[in-house]
């Protein structure tokens, strides 16, 4: 069997921009849903580095960000969120029982900051771990740590025709949701109390000591300026008292990103000399 060369060369190039796309940073991880953290003053998407088993990205102190999530099912799908082990609705030590984000069938929704009131929260934001929010009401343990428990929920029988899921607080509300704009509702559930940060440990590389060194003070997430962000609220059935799948990610500045080796850096190829023996011939000699 021949091959035609211009059939080899495409394929070739085929396998050198398989080859170069494998090698570039994730942006999204998870199976149930693909949960990515974005730099909103940047509109970034944050890449996602694979580092001894874990995930990292590298924020940018002050920076505002989001944890965005995007259901990838049919049916709905439940997001407890921490953020340096405390839940971002509640502010409560997380744990896998807790509130969190509803999404509907292929939804997405970007959880901007921690949660104050049906309306409003205060905006994630990276900052020195002295100023974060863990650190000022004396949590500091978990910090650089994401975490979204996902939930998939009970089959339920057939509602009478007269039930609904939603209990809508006016009818722009509901209007919001069914055109994508609206976030998700709150749930709880009677799952058994165990920390997400906890359960997220289990199994997980021990840190070296090298990767603890770093230059500069470690990132934590802010209590930041309030901002508009509506809810409304919902009935959820977690099929399972364990969640389903657990996305952990971990962040830092990259400079200290680099400094642990989570972002490889390429050494600099040696500067050239262009008069590497000082000397100056009269003519050039032909080559042998």
């Amino acid at each position: 069997m021949t091959t035609n060369p211009t059939t080899r060369r495409m394929a070739l190039s085929a396998l050198a921009a398989l080859v170069l796309c494998s090698a570039l940073p994730a942006q999204a991880i998870g199976r149930l849903g693909d949960v990515q953290v974005i730099d909103r003053d940047s509109s970034e998407v944050l890449p996602v580095y694979r580092h001894r088993g874990e995930y990292w990205v590298a924020g940018r102190p002050g920076a505002r960000y989001a944890v965005s999530i995007q259901n990838k099912r049919r049916d709905r799908l439940l997001g407890v969120v921490s953020v340096d082990g405390i839940n971002a609705i509640t502010g409560e030590t997380a744990a896998f029982n807790q509130t969190g984000y509803v999404l509907g069938a292929w939804q997405a929704y970007r959880v901007t900051g921690w949660r104050k009131s049906d309306e409003q929260v205060a905006a994630f934001h990276f900052t020195a771990s002295p100023a974060s929010y863990a650190e000022r009401t004396g949590r500091p343990d978990q910090m650089g740590v994401i975490g979204v428990a996902l939930f998939r929920e009970k089959a339920a029988l057939p509602p009478p025709a007269v039930s609904s899921p939603w209990s809508w607080r006016d009818r722009s509300q509901r209007n919001r949701f069914e055109s994508g704009e609206a976030p998700m509702a709150k749930s709880g559930s009677n799952a058994p109390a165990a920390s997400l940060a906890e359960a997220d440990a289990t199994g997980a590389p021990p840190e070296t000591a090298s990767m603890r060194a770093a230059p500069a003070p470690r990132l934590g997430t802010g209590h930041g300026a309030r901002e508009d962000d509506h809810i409304a609220h919902t009935n959820f059935e977690r099929r399972s008292q364990r969640p389903d799948e657990v996305v952990r990610i971990r962040y830092d500045s990259r400079e200290n990103l680099i400094a642990m080796g989570v972002i490889p850096v390429r050494p600099l190829p040696p500067r050239p000399n262009p008069f590497p023996l000082g000397n100056d011939p009269r003519y050039a000699p032909d080559p042998s």
